[in-house]
């Protein structure tokens, strides 16, 4: 059997980076990869990805020694089995800032960050936002609004009102059943609500009548994945790609998803892709 994971040299090669860096790294002890039969070092997908994100950060004029415990601490701040790679890490004015979700926090310090203008705003004005949506619904000039008028009314409201844009996006689709961006909006608004299903029949319905939108067909994607149709999930990563080659996340997707089957060849073909157009972490 072929031994799993990829060679320092390799790694090394596809990086850009040196292999006593990668020595270095594995010493320091943020790094942790498995060994081959004769003793070397095999690295997972997981440790491209964080080694990318530390040359990221090095490029960024971070000094390496900055970045070593920011990440070694990260790794013992993120929940058990969250890895690494699904939060989002940069350098911003000489900080090194990690983003999950709507968190944002320096690793080094552990330290939230926080903008208070702009969250205590968004909490004063939702519910204005919400009234002028009931009262939008109730006023008789709702009566000529078209499709389309519905589908803008529905992005307005989305960040301060989520569930009124997607009531938005419902009577849009009364309105225009085809209406490929309020089933694409919908079935986004729908997925993060947990409602797997209904998402990934909105995505599959917009890609039925544009089956040219990326975006719709990557989105079913991700829902497909989370519902753990794989095979389904990388057939969508693929449509992606087949209509814009330069979708840098379908690349990563799609990394992962062969790494997990065992395509390692696939995976980092992928891989290359997406550290060539995604540039700098």
């Amino acid at each position: 059997m072929m031994p799993s994971g990829y060679r320092a040299r390799e790694v090394a090669r596809m990086l850009g980076l040196s292999v006593a860096q990668l020595r270095g790294w594995v010493r320091a002890g943020f790094l942790s990869p498995e060994r081959g039969p004769r003793g070397e070092l095999r690295f997972s997908f997981q440790d491209l990805v964080l080694l990318r994100t530390a040359k990221g950060l090095l490029e960024a004029k971070v000094p390496s020694r900055r970045v070593r415990q920011a990440l070694a601490r990260l790794q013992k701040q993120l929940p058990e089995g969250r890895p690494i790679s699904g939060v989002h890490i940069s350098a911003e004015d000489g900080r090194i800032v990690v983003r999950d979700g709507r968190a944002a926090w320096q690793p080094e310090s552990g330290q939230a960050l926080f903008d208070f203008s702009v969250s205590d705003l968004a909490h004063d004005i939702a519910p204005l936002v919400r009234r002028a949506a009931a009262g939008r619904k109730a006023e008789p000039e709702a009566a000529d609004l078209d499709a389309e008028d519905w589908f803008v009314w529905g992005c307005e409201l989305e960040e301060a009102a989520p569930a009124e844009a997607a009531d938005a996006y419902r009577r849009a689709l009364e309105l225009d059943p085809v209406h490929a961006g309020a089933h694409v909006n919908l079935g986004r608004l729908l997925h993060e609500a947990g409602e797997l299903q209904a998402a990934a029949q909105h995505y599959a319905r917009a890609l039925a009548t544009h089956p040219e939108d990326a975006t719709a067909a990557f989105n079913h994607g991700v829902v497909l994945e989370d519902l753990g149709r794989q095979a389904d999930a990388i057939a969508a990563y693929q449509r992606a790609l087949a209509v814009d080659p330069r979708y840098a996340d379908a690349h990563y997707n799609l990394a992962r998803l062969y790494e997990r089957i065992g395509r390692r060849d696939a995976a980092l073909r992928h891989l290359r892709s997406y550290k060539q157009l995604s540039g700098p972490a």
